[in-house]
């Protein structure tokens, strides 16, 4: 019966907030990613435990905040959020999606709590999400939890059953991390306050709209693990608005009386919802199928949620060292750059460029405490995306600070750029032969770091050219050919090489290793990558139809049912569940087979996204957004085939037309010329395109871009 009235209310209130405004927004589900993949077939090879999702979070969030409060539903997995998960633990406030964070876990609770036991139940029929909000009833405790965020601050608002005591489990000895210290205490009749520390320090400071009538400590084994806040009961929901701080309390307390202190639920929501329209609104389309529509502007939004902010509203961070500073300029944290370098940062520098320059800044301010630019998982694609953002326009940071760090990076053996010393002798990252090499082997993964290395290598040059550093700028260009060093002629695949030049003796092409001559990758997946020159490439080969038919066995090769962690859905040997082979299908432009790649393109659209029994399953992880950006990019038929150039290779799109709002003043159009896959004219402003790219600049002209197919 109360389960019914508290559903009734919330459709009814869905229904009138969503008639009263058509929103963008309305496309979006925040569920798009949640769900695993368990089908063999999907998968690729037949499980034998849960394979990684996209291990994206559902909460609420703004684009680019500090915040992101999200149901937890397994500590230390992914986001903490698994759709297939029956019970929830509480709603923490930080989320990305990488095993860690999950900062400061809530949960509204009646009558006498069971830390070893206190989760409750629920069901996706009574649980919703949108952007910039957040509902699930909890049927243990008769609660119906709604949550609404702003950058910096997090609105609680849960509706207990009449007469139950409302109270609040702070569970801060929890997190996706491993808590090292915590503390919550009350500084007056309505607030509580204080702070958890993992592998940050964040601190809260929370007001309610009922008194609080005191605050347990709960222990085991003599230790305090939790804090149960106890409310005096009034006739209303219980609602908590809490600011958060990498600084300090007072600091937490600033930022709720800035964004949040005094507004009701609905305008902080409402609030959320424009600000989500305003940038989902900056690409429209027309055309494609509803379907089209909900993955696209699902994926749009999956882009925008990393990197989070991390300084406050008086401009405050804690850096690097953890001294508190001001510099005048939001601090992020860092991208999750092995990964999104590829397409996701490009998409942020196109649509929110102030918060892309403020995101280098804190690169170079973080570079600058340890003399090296900071990298993320493998590879020193902060090059990459410093260049390409410099060269698109996004120039409001020291640049000559940002190239003194890459060069220290690609000369000086360093923590970002391991064994570049070796590299720069050799010319390659040597391997280590071993007999029985696994999938776990730790080793150099000497294959993917040179091969990435000479991208890198390539990205500097760009920015030396820029800068008028000739000197290293032919050195750098010389260096970028080192991709070619590891290329085996007589398999036709990227090979791992010793350090006396010989070849590594064991070699099977289809085996995936985590670190062993490739990184998350087999030899299949890791022998097409040279953005930087494409041509070059395929001129190993020997000839264009040579090239050609190796990438078509890329395709068609069967894979072979190797199980690995965030690696799955397959199309012959290429996977669309991890990064490396991301550009591969574009490959095909190059010895003119166009239309090969945007069959490739096409498929992969239509099946991997929204994928499982529940259609909310990507392969393998979103990696803050890269996953959704491929989809974003593809969609309206470009693609950011090598980031560190200032240029897009041009595809078919998804829609008939599509709009790109760049500011007030420009907007670019891309429009569909019938319903083929092969290209037969590209124009922009009335002027015949050579070839099939278009450069940032000329987009940023505002004309249109009209693809013709057959």
């Amino acid at each position: 019966m109360i389960k019914n009235f508290f559903t009734a209310v919330f459709l009814l209130a869905t229904i009138a907030f969503s008639q009263a405004q058509k929103h963008f927004t309305n496309y979006v589900n925040p569920f798009l990613g949640t769900a695993t993949l368990w089908d063999s077939i999907d998968i690729g090879y037949r499980p034998t435990h849960r394979t990684w999702g996209a291990e994206v979070f559902p909460g609420s969030s703004v684009p680019n905040a500090m915040v992101q409060l999200t149901p937890i539903t397994k500590f230390h997995s992914g986001s903490g959020y698994q759709y297939e998960d029956t019970v929830i633990y509480g709603f923490a406030h930080t989320s990305k999606g990488h095993w860690n964070l999950g900062h400061i876990p809530l949960m509204p609770v009646t009558g006498e709590v069971i830390l070893d036991n206190y989760s409750s139940s629920f069901s996706h029929k009574n649980e919703s999400a949108h952007p910039g909000y957040y509902q699930v009833y909890l049927p243990r405790y008769g609660v119906n939890a709604e949550l609404t965020s702003t950058l910096r601050c997090a609105f609680h608002k849960y509706t207990f059953k009449p007469g139950e005591h409302k109270e609040l489990l702070a569970n801060l000895s929890k997190s996706n991390e491993n808590v090292k210290d915590w503390k919550l205490e009350k500084e007056g009749d309505n607030i509580f306050s204080g702070f958890q520390q993992n592998s940050e320090k964040m601190y809260f400071y929370a007001v309610t709209n009922h008194k609080i009538k005191k605050i347990e400590v709960l222990k085991k084994d003599d230790k305090d693990l939790a804090s149960l806040v106890q409310f005096v009961d009034e006739k209303k929901p219980l609602e908590i608005q809490i600011g958060f701080s990498f600084v300090s309390v007072k600091n937490a307390k600033e930022n709720l009386e800035k964004e949040m202190l005094g507004k009701s639920f609905a305008q902080v929501r409402q609030e959320s919802t424009k600000t989500w329209d305003n940038l989902l609104s900056k690409i429209v389309v027309k055309g494609g199928t509803e379907r089209q529509k909900g993955l696209f502007y699902s994926t749009l939004y999956r882009s925008f949620l990393w990197p989070a902010l991390r300084s406050d509203a008086n401009g405050d961070f804690t850096d690097q060292v953890g001294n508190v500073v001001n510099k005048g300029f939001n601090y992020y944290t860092e991208p999750s750059l092995w990964d999104d370098y590829r397409n996701k940062l490009v998409l942020l520098g196109l649509l929110s460029p102030q918060v892309t320059a403020d995101v280098i800044k804190s690169l170079i301010d973080k570079g600058e405490k340890s003399g090296f630019m900071p990298t993320f998982f493998h590879g020193d694609h902060a090059a990459v995306f410093i260049a390409g953002s410099y060269l698109r326009g996004i120039r409001d940071y020291d640049v000559k600070s940002a190239y003194n760090l890459l060069l220290r990076n690609a000369t000086l053996e360093n923590k970002s750029r391991p064994h570049i010393l070796e590299y720069i002798e050799k010319g390659y990252v040597p391997e280590q032969d071993l007999e029985n090499p696994v999938l776990q082997t730790v080793a150099n993964a000497g294959v993917t770091k040179t091969l990435e290395y000479a991208y890198d290598d390539y990205a500097v040059a760009l920015l030396a050219k820029q800068l008028g550093d000739t000197a290293n700028y032919r050195m750098l260009m010389k260096r970028t050919g080192n991709y070619k060093n590891v290329f085996d002629k007589s398999t036709g695949f990227m090979r791992g090489r010793l350090a006396n030049g010989d070849w590594v003796k064991k070699f099977d092409p289809t085996y995936i290793y985590y670190e062993y001559m490739y990184r998350e990758a087999n030899a299949w997946q890791s022998s097409f990558f040279a953005p930087h020159d494409p041509k070059g490439l395929v001129a190993l080969y020997g000839s264009n139809e040579a090239f050609e038919k190796k990438l078509d066995q890329l395709f068609t090769t069967p894979y072979t049912g190797q199980e690995a962690d965030n690696i799955s859905a397959f199309i012959g040997q290429y996977c669309q569940g991890n990064q490396p082979d991301h550009n591969f299908p574009y490959m095909y432009y190059f010895v003119d087979k166009q239309e090969k790649c945007q069959i490739y393109l096409d498929s992969i659209m239509n099946h991997f996204y929204g994928m499982g029994k529940v259609h909310l399953a990507y392969p393998g992880m979103d990696d803050a957004g890269e996953m959704s950006s491929w989809y974003v990019f593809n969609a309206i038929g470009l693609y950011t085939f090598s980031p560190a150039d200032p240029e897009y290779i041009i595809t078919v799109p998804l829609f008939d037309k599509v709009d790109v709002k760049l500011n007030d003043q420009t907007t670019f159009t891309i429009q569909k010329e019938n319903s083929g896959k092969k290209i037969t004219n590209i124009s922009y402003g009335g002027k015949k395109l050579d070839g099939y790219f278009i450069s940032d600049e000329k987009l940023k002209q505002g004309k249109k871009l009209i693809i013709t197919t057959r």
